[in-house]
């Protein structure tokens, strides 16, 4: 069944489907979503996905979000008299899934609400009402009856530290909220189109999920000793049920592969407080890009002891501005400066709340203990945009190539001189890539670009993981190939090998004119491409970027392009 809104250009709309026996999910399709979030990277909308279990008793998993409040509400009561859901069980409080809780319980005021201590914790907070709960946590059962048995799992930090899981053993469904989700919007309620979903499967996990990927692996241990799951029921994008074993199959390689890192960062945020959680998941975006291992920590709700441990096992610590009212968080940074050691790295940042601490107190302060400041700290004036972001994530892998320099001056020694040496005489063009997304803009040299069809026109560029422009080369993204003149690159070549600050401008000082796709063209480059991106395959330190050509032109037809020709091969 497929509502529609009123004012159609919002494109949002509402689908329920039966899932299973006694199970009916309500998905709220958001089709264009347009309010920017890191995790939204690859503009494909989402969908905000609840859950309506009927046994004896009747449980109402997740809700919606607040934009879908009469859709919702009215999609509900068509289905059920809201007085007659026994429970309201929250997996995740974040207001994209929680944000009609005060209607489902202004419409069912005897209802019971099911969720971690720290979810119920959370819910006060937001609610500021009284209402009936139920805390449960890991081994703990719900019984609604008519077979359908309910576990919970804790899965702490995926990606807030209020996350719940609930498997109905009667049905074999998961029901995960953010877990296994991703950014998807379509009429399929499930994951029937693996090659269409996999890359806004693996941008999701790389956003929220792979900051977290120790606690993402202890959530996959618990789940195994769960029954067969057949379903997953997640909350964002359509439901995991033929590729279930392989899409979980991911997320625990993919963790494997960061927990393996040698070297972590701790990055401590405020929950629900001004854009703490955002700018705290963009800068762990930047950090996890340079094979970095980050923990992230909330302090409102960390345990003493597990701070502390963080601390002392981190190579760097990020810390958000906690509001200075708050004696809980307070009392968590002094835990913090009671563990840090000399020669960590950090950084910190604003969180845009109503009562920050302000920063160069606690600069000086770690300073004075012996740290080093990784970059500058991130003062946010005013609602945080989409540059905003950008320079978070810029600064996370600041820090991130920071603390990895040992181990790429390791690597650079470790290969054989004469296979270094011949691998070096492998040459390419010089060319310089620039990108543009919303407000975004970047840049990167590049020289490991080569021409891979005809038909259609298409190449491939190696993109290091942890350039800044490779979050602007996602699946979709469009882009420029400028193509630099054989004696007359050198001008060009000096700007964009310089090392930019967190959010500078890499355009300046620097002509340029603007492609129809919005990227910039640089006025003094021997050709140009306008491009797509349409494939990446992952190797190693490198993304491969497949890409396919739209338009481009030649300034100089009689000019060579040119040529890079290197010494050695394990670095550039």
């Amino acid at each position: 069944m497929v509502v529609l809104t009123d004012r159609v250009q919002k494109r949002l709309t509402i689908e329920t489907s039966e899932i299973a026996p006694d199970t009916t999910t309500i998905r709220s399709l958001d089709w264009d979503r347009d309010r920017f979030d890191i995790e939204f990277g690859l503009q494909n909308g989402t969908t905000y996905n609840s859950y309506l279990i009927r046994g004896e008793k009747i449980a109402l998993v997740d809700t919606s979000h607040e934009k879908f409040r009469q859709l919702y509400l009215d999609t509900l009561t068509g289905l059920i008299n809201p007085t007659d859901i026994d429970y309201l069980i929250i997996s995740h409080t974040e207001p994209d899934h929680s944000g009609l809780v005060k209607d489902i319980l202004a419409l069912a005021p005897d209802i019971t609400v099911v969720g971690s201590k720290v979810a119920i914790q959370f819910l006060e907070d937001f609610v500021h009402q009284p209402f009936q709960r139920q805390i449960v946590k890991t081994g703990n059962q719900l019984d609604l009856g008519n077979g359908h048995i309910l576990d919970f799992v804790n899965a702490p930090n995926l990606h807030w530290p209020d996350t719940m899981l609930t498997y109905d053993a009667g049905t074999k469904v998961l029901y995960t909220c953010d877990v296994f989700g991703m950014h998807y919007c379509s009429a399929s309620t499930y994951d029937d189109n693996l090659s269409a979903i996999e890359a806004d499967y693996r941008f999701y996990y790389e956003c929220l999920m792979a900051p977290n990927a120790r606690s993402v692996l202890s959530a996959l241990k618990r789940m195994d000793k769960l029954g067969e799951v057949t379903t997953i029921a997640n909350g964002h994008g359509p439901l995991l049920r033929h590729n279930v074993e392989q899409l979980v199959g991911n997320y625990r390689n993919w963790s494997q592969a960061k927990a393996k890192a040698e070297k972590s960062v701790v990055v401590f945020y405020v929950s629900d407080y001004g854009y703490s959680d955002r700018i705290s998941q963009a800068i762990a975006l930047g950090i996890t890009k340079t094979e970095i291992a980050v923990e992230m920590m909330d302090l409102k709700s960390a345990d003493p002891q597990e701070v502390q441990e963080a601390v002392n096992r981190a190579a760097g610590i990020v810390i958000g501005m906690a509001p200075a009212t708050n004696s809980t968080t307070t009392a968590a940074v002094s835990t913090v400066l009671a563990a840090v050691k000399s020669k960590q790295s950090f950084g910190l940042f604003e969180s845009y709340g109503e009562d920050d601490e302000p920063i160069d107190p606690l600069r000086s302060q770690l300073r004075s203990l012996g740290l080093k400041e990784a970059f500058p700290g991130i003062r946010i004036k005013d609602t945080p945009s989409e540059t905003t972001y950008k320079l978070c994530e810029e600064a996370g892998t600041d820090i991130g190539q920071w603390l990895s320099r040992d181990r790429l001056i390791k690597n650079m020694k470790s290969l054989d001189t004469d296979l270094d040496k011949a691998l070096g005489r492998i040459s390419g063009g010089l060319y310089i890539i620039t990108a543009k997304k919303g407000d975004v803009k970047s840049a990167m040299l590049a020289s490991w670009v080569s021409q891979a069809s005809f038909e259609p026109l298409g190449f491939t560029i190696a993109v290091a993981k942890d350039r800044a422009i490779e979050s602007l080369m996602q699946v979709g993204d469009r882009f420029v190939l400028n193509v630099l003149e054989e004696g007359n690159y050198q001008d060009l070549m000096k700007h964009f090998l310089k090392r930019f600050k967190p959010g500078a401008d890499r355009f300046a000082g620097v002509n340029t004119q603007t492609a129809e796709n919005g990227s910039p063209i640089l006025s003094d480059a021997l050709a140009y491409l306008e491009c797509k991106v349409t494939t990446r395959m992952e190797c190693s330190d490198h993304w491969i970027v497949y890409s396919t050509v739209d338009t481009g032109r030649v300034s100089k037809p009689e000019s060579l392009t040119a040529i890079h020709h290197r010494k050695v091969g394990n670095h550039y």
